[in-house]
């Protein structure tokens, strides 16, 4: 398996569960600021339809396209869900954000091959690479 700073120079397309078109929310400024870094950003929430110039999507599931990594800014207890849809959609990377921990969760898409990261910042994260 790829190591995570592999996952992430590989990666083309990240689904942001959660990612709100409130400015203030990090959801936003992540997703913004892997938008400039040349990622094709996919919102997934409900209660959205347009986040960053890009169409939105009530879940996962209804996303039409291929997602390299699925990087979540939900409560620890909808991270099951989420997760199983990842593997669904043959994600390569879950990407758990900052104070988002689910071990059971992490473990599952561990088991269908998927990487994991939990905890921490994709943006923290990415900044070390470039």
């Amino acid at each position: 398996m790829p190591s995570v700073p592999d996952l992430l120079r590989q990666a083309r397309t990240i689904a942001v569960v959660g990612l709100s078109n409130r400015r203030t929310r990090p959801s936003y400024g992540v997703a913004e600021y892997l938008q400039r870094s040349g990622y094709r950003i996919v919102p997934v929430n409900p209660q959205e339809t347009e986040v960053l110039g890009e169409k939105a999507y009530p879940d996962l599931d209804s996303v039409p396209e291929p997602v390299d990594i699925v990087d979540i800014f939900r409560r620890p207890e909808h991270v099951p869900a989420i997760v199983e849809a990842a593997i669904r959609k043959g994600a390569k990377l879950v990407w758990m954000q900052e104070g988002v921990v689910n071990e059971a969760a992490a473990e599952a898409a561990r088991a269908a091959g998927l990487a994991v990261v939990m905890d921490r910042c994709i943006l923290k994260e990415h900044r070390k690479l470039v």
